[in-house]
């Protein structure tokens, strides 16, 4: 207690971090440091000097002040037993704040050398101040807060949805597993089954003609018994039968039939199989150039078809997540492109209300925006029914011979350009030419509807699948 006493306040602060030492160390140069600020300055520089004088410090590790570690934590101890108004340096009233340390300090510590050059102010002026600074401080919490508890409830929803996603995910891949079983189990069962008719058409023929050679086996074996037993006879009965016998044993015994054909057509049942049933198969599938994406979907937007299909329906319990459009009853392609040229053809039919072309990535989805080049989208559709538009800026009227059911959609990503062209005459409607500075998306959107109607699809129309043999 003594040391502690004798010793001022600047001789128990630390010269790196300017706290009340806390383990402090003794260096060759004779200066001390708290173990933690050495190590941590030491690190920084990358090399044992003192951060005092740079008096370059020995290998061994440095001892501890036993005697200045006893006197900052007597300093400490003796600063924590007194009342919180009074300053545990001087014993003196804390009637001042530091503006700079932002800590109460008295008069005596005003002048000290720590706080000498520091801006100081009356305690009840800084409370004030300083308390309506951590208002505004914790208002912006209270916003953070609120902001973190609405995103868990996000996140937990969120959590249920990919939950449910997975199931009905699940649920679709099995129910389409179970059509290419039953497609297997029904070719499979055809296959057996023309094997078999085979079977029987071909064994009823070897019967058929068993029965013929056994018939004739059983004549033949007739004859020469009797012919055996003729030439064994006494001479004047043989020659007295011996026409009749002559001519019993030249009758014609016609030569076994060289039956072709007759075994299993092992060639047309086995080879290439896996091959005919890929061609049979060919035949129920289904391949379409782009996949619509339904995590970026509007709510009122439902899919089909293996999501080749969207409709306008009713308002889904969706996250939303920042990939969803929610400010347009949109959707945009699950694939971008960057290079080279793409083509999709979109069935329209009757809908009333349609847009349809593409959308860089970055487009806004959460905010309503203009359908232009400018906001990123590079599209065309038909309004109430009557008129169609290319969304241009200003937007552009099209005057049309034949109302398009199906519109193919030309993308070239190198040259520039996005294609509108009617599908049953092959004219084109529209033409933008634009460059492309980062992902292309597809863009589909249903228009809107009131609500509980449902609109006509929208459907991606699938190309023809041929197996090309080389």
């Amino acid at each position: 207690m003594a040391a502690a006493n004798l010793l001022l306040e600047e001789d128990l602060l630390c010269p790196q971090c300017s706290g009340i030492y806390c383990l402090p160390v003794l260096l060759k140069c004779g200066h001390n440091i708290c173990r933690v600020c050495l190590h941590k300055f030491w690190e920084w520089k990358g090399c044992r000097e003192c951060p005092v004088c740079r008096t370059v410090c020995a290998p061994a590790r440095p001892p501890i002040n036993l005697a200045l570690k006893i006197a900052a934590d007597e300093y400490q101890l003796r600063g924590s037993s007194r009342d919180q108004d009074i300053c545990f340096l001087h014993n003196e009233k804390l009637t001042l704040f530091c503006q700079n340390d932002e800590e109460p300090v008295c008069l005596v510590c005003q002048t000290s050398k720590q706080h000498k050059v520091h801006e100081c102010c009356p305690v009840e002026e800084a409370a004030k101040q300083k308390k309506v600074e951590i208002s505004t401080l914790l208002e912006s919490v209270r916003k953070k807060l609120k902001t973190l508890n609405k995103t868990e409830e996000q996140w937990r929803e969120t959590k249920t949805y990919i939950q449910t996603q997975a199931h009905q995910n699940e649920k679709a891949i099995k129910e389409e597993f179970q059509k290419l079983h039953q497609f297997l189990w029904e070719e499979e069962k055809t296959r057996l089954k023309l094997l078999k008719q085979e079977e029987e058409v071909k064994t009823q023929v070897m019967c058929e003609k068993l029965a013929n050679i056994k018939d004739q086996i059983k004549r033949v074996t007739s004859i020469i018994r009797d012919m055996e037993a003729a030439l064994r006879g006494k001479d004047l009965p043989f020659l007295q039968d011996y026409k009749k016998t002559k001519k019993r044993v030249k009758c014609s015994i016609r030569e076994p039939e060289c039956i072709r054909d007759i075994l299993i057509n092992t060639a047309k049942h086995l080879g290439t199989l896996k091959f005919g049933i890929c061609e049979s198969m060919s035949k129920i599938f289904k391949y379409v150039p782009i996949t619509l994406d339904p995590n970026t979907a509007h709510p009122n937007l439902e899919f089909s078809e293996e999501l080749t299909c969207v409709q306008y329906s009713r308002r889904q319990l969706l996250p939303d997540n920042p990939e969803r459009c929610t400010s347009r009853l949109c959707v945009l392609g699950a694939a971008g492109f960057t290079s080279g040229r793409h083509t999709w053809t979109v069935q329209v039919g009757q809908s009333k209300d349609w847009y349809i072309g593409v959308a860089r990535e970055s487009v806004q989805r959460k905010t309503t925006v203009f359908l232009n080049p400018a906001e990123g989208f590079w599209v065309m559709g038909l309004c109430k029914g009557d008129s169609f538009w290319a969304e241009t800026s200003p937007r552009t009227k099209l005057v049309l011979k034949l109302r398009p059911e199906r519109i193919t959609v030309v993308l070239d990503c190198d040259k520039g350009k996005v294609v509108f062209i009617n599908a049953a005459d092959m004219t084109t409607i529209h033409t933008f030419r634009d460059r492309f500075t980062e992902k292309i998306f597809p863009y589909i959107s249903t228009g809107l509807y009131e609500e509980g109607k449902v609109s006509s699809p929208l459907t991606i129309c699938p190309l023809t699948i041929t197996l090309d043999v080389k």
